[in-house]
């Protein structure tokens, strides 16, 4: 069982609940390289496969790559147009326990390394596909991103205000919570059940059915009639005055969660307002209340808001920058955030207490370790140097 080899040669290793583990990337954009990131962190070994036309011909940069969903892992640059790759791909997927690919679908297929070809090879393989729609249906072939997902999942519809358009929240929901996410959660259930049949199998994560399901218990509130069919006018939305964000003398914000009677009376207390004389929270009061409180939090600075409410349960909250939250006295002492070659970056989550996870290393330059992780990975040196002098695997200059 490849999940209880407790530690190979060479390569990349960390203490954590996935030693032992390893998995195979075929390079692609933000929410694979996310998933596979956590899953290193977890202590799995990754050997990311990059375009062989990404390899540089200069010497390597001092620095590595400022790319935190690249940690943790190793390089091999391979040319998967190329027979000879192909067939190191099939070779590396022999010693895998992951394959984890981005491709539109049909692409690995006719490239040469599908879950069929693969499989032949290690039937014990999970090989996790992450794609916008999935593997079939009369979207699977079309071009998308996490706004587009969203549209179609029913997820963006709800968000932003009711006398606009919606407002993308980013990229955070589709790709990240909708892909990412769910294709650690494949991967993970599907390693489980090898432990009983021995066998892998495919995992089909679509971004858009991923974010479809971050909606669920909204569906099952407009089936109840708790929340509105239309946009705006719901409890979480920022139309809710005990629910939103608030702008400060000094133009920054403060976000106020009280939804329970005991937080909003620890809110209004915080504000100087007397619950006595504040008109009730109904809906059709919400308005009004958004507009007195408003005008109360504009009369202090943020730091101001942040010591009236600290140590409270008004659950009122400043509105960190990204670089602000790296220095916050909680996640510091938690040690929420982690130095990476200089970058600060997100550490590890979730946390476990006897197998920690850790990162391992920055990120790996395009084919920076060809030649040495070919090698731990089963094939022989005379392979190796044969694929580098004919061109289907390039490496780094030294």
């Amino acid at each position: 069982d490849r999940m209880r080899i407790p530690g190979r040669e060479g390569g990349i290793h960390v203490a954590g609940p996935l030693q032992g583990l390893r998995v195979l990337e075929i390079a692609s954009l933000a929410p694979a390289p996310f998933a596979v990131t956590m899953l290193a962190d977890m202590g799995a070994e990754v050997l990311r496969v990059d375009r062989a036309s990404d390899v540089s011909t200069k010497a390597l940069p001092d620095k590595p790559p400022s790319n935190p969903l690249g940690r943790g892992r190793r390089s091999v640059a391979i040319d998967l147009k190329d027979p000879a790759g192909v067939e190191a791909i099939l070779q590396l997927a022999e010693h895998a326990d992951v394959l984890v690919e981005g491709f539109r679908p049909g692409v690995c297929e006719r490239l040469g390394f599908g879950p069929e070809q693969c499989h032949e090879r290690n039937p014990g393989l999970v090989f996790a596909r992450l794609t916008g729609y999935g593997q079939d249906g009369p979207l699977s072939q079309a071009a998308g991103h996490d706004l587009t997902y969203l549209a179609y999942s029913g997820a963006l519809h709800p968000i932003g205000p009711m006398d606009g358009p919606p407002v993308p929240p980013m990229n955070f929901v589709a790709d990240f919570g909708g892909g990412s996410m769910m294709l650690v959660a494949g991967v993970l259930a599907a390693l489980f059940e090898r432990q009983t049949s021995g066998r892998g199998q495919v995992v089909d994560v679509a971004m858009s059915e991923g974010a479809a399901m971050l909606t669920s218990m909204l569906h099952g509130w407009q089936a109840t009639g708790f929340w509105p069919k239309h946009r705006g006018g719901g409890m979480l939305d920022g139309s809710a005055p005990f629910y939103r964000c608030y702008t400060c003398a000094d133009g920054e914000f403060m976000a106020v969660g009280a939804i329970e009677p005991q937080f909003y009376a620890e809110l209004l207390t915080g504000l100087g307002l007397d619950a006595a004389t504040v008109s009730e929270r109904t809906v059709e009061n919400w308005p009004a209340l958004t507009e007195e409180f408003a005008a109360i939090f504009a009369t202090r600075t943020r730091a101001e808001w942040t010591a009236v409410f600290d140590g409270t349960d008004a659950c009122v909250a400043p509105v960190l920058s990204p670089a602000e939250a790296v220095t916050h006295p909680h996640a510091v002492a938690r040690g929420s955030f982690v130095d990476v070659a200089g970058m600060p970056q997100p550490g590890p989550a979730p946390r476990l207490d006897r197998t920690p996870s850790a990162v391992s290393s920055p990120a790996p330059h395009p084919g920076q370790h060809s030649r040495t992780a070919l090698a731990d990975w089963g094939i022989p040196t005379e392979r190796v140097d044969a694929l580098l002098a004919g061109g289907a695997v390039r490496a780094t200059a030294p």
